[in-house]
């Protein structure tokens, strides 16, 4: 069985660079990340130990929707949400890609991969890694893809440390605690998840603030929480406004208390 970990959560934004300096004000340690040549878009990034948030945009629509044909697709995800800010995807690190190629599709799902992708740094240095893409013709909330990446990540974390990708956040020692799915069906979505994903459950509760019963999986790096509706609040209007998707992202560690709705999202210090 692969070793799964937390790898990174997607918020899509008109304009990255814009939005890095609106994270950078809530006491986030936010960096250019780089272009993805050949397939349309760009990024900044927010590193949490290996964890990160990555913060994407287009500059060629035309690449973004060529690329957009493969099933299941992060730029399909895109093109599908009309290009609507907000959190779309979250990436599951793994040990083992091909194997978790060939069990998925044991499992009965969708998978197209494993894909060798990259995308150029500002200092010129060419970062490469592998993608899997899995999914079904009838889940509403999209499943995680999956990312191994060429270089181990003992020497990831030694030169994200050197090239300050890696540094302190101004607001704290932050760690990413969970990323938040708005769901219709609670226990529906928590069982497949957990049959096709091996993750084991934590934390179930009410959160008066969301007005949601919850239900957490326990993953290295970054919980996942699902979150169905007890009635009016935010977990509601997102499915409403978007269906099943990821809204919000609580972290741990924080100096100052808060809550931000930054294109689309939700950022919370718990």
């Amino acid at each position: 069985m692969s070793i799964y970990q937390f790898d990174h959560l997607v918020h899509f934004v008109d304009h990255p660079l814009n939005a890095m300096e609106q994270l950078r004000r809530i006491g986030l340690h936010v960096v250019e990340g780089g272009r993805h040549e050949t397939y349309g878009t760009y990024n900044t990034l927010s590193y949490f130990d290996l964890s990160y948030i990555e913060i994407i945009g287009t500059f060629d629509k035309k690449l973004v929707e060529a690329a957009a044909g493969i099933e299941h697709s992060l730029r399909e995800t895109f093109v599908n949400r009309n290009y609507a800010e907000g959190l779309t995807r979250v990436a599951i690190r793994t040990n083992d890609i091909e194997a978790d190629a060939k069990r998925f599709k044991e499992n009965g799902l969708n998978v197209n991969g494993p894909l060798p992708l990259s995308r150029r740094r500002p200092d010129g240095k060419l970062i490469t890694w592998r993608l899997l893409y899995v999914g079904t013709n009838h889940n509403t909330l999209e499943l995680p893809f999956f990312i191994q990446w060429d270089d181990e990540d003992e020497d990831r974390k030694e030169e994200l440390i050197e090239q300050s990708v890696i540094a302190e956040h101004s607001n704290g020692n932050l760690a990413i605690d969970s990323i938040g799915f708005a769901v219709a069906d609670l226990q529906q979505t928590v069982e497949t998840w957990t049959r096709y994903f091996d993750l084991e459950k934590g934390d179930s509760f009410i959160d008066d603030h969301l007005n949601a019963s919850a239900q957490t999986l326990i993953l290295k790096g970054g919980n996942l929480t699902f979150y169905s509706p007890l009635g009016e609040g935010k977990v509601k209007e997102v499915l409403n406004q978007h269906g099943e998707a990821p809204f919000t992202v609580d972290f741990s560690g924080a100096n100052q208390k808060g809550q931000f709705h930054i294109l689309g999202a939700q950022y919370r210090y718990i």
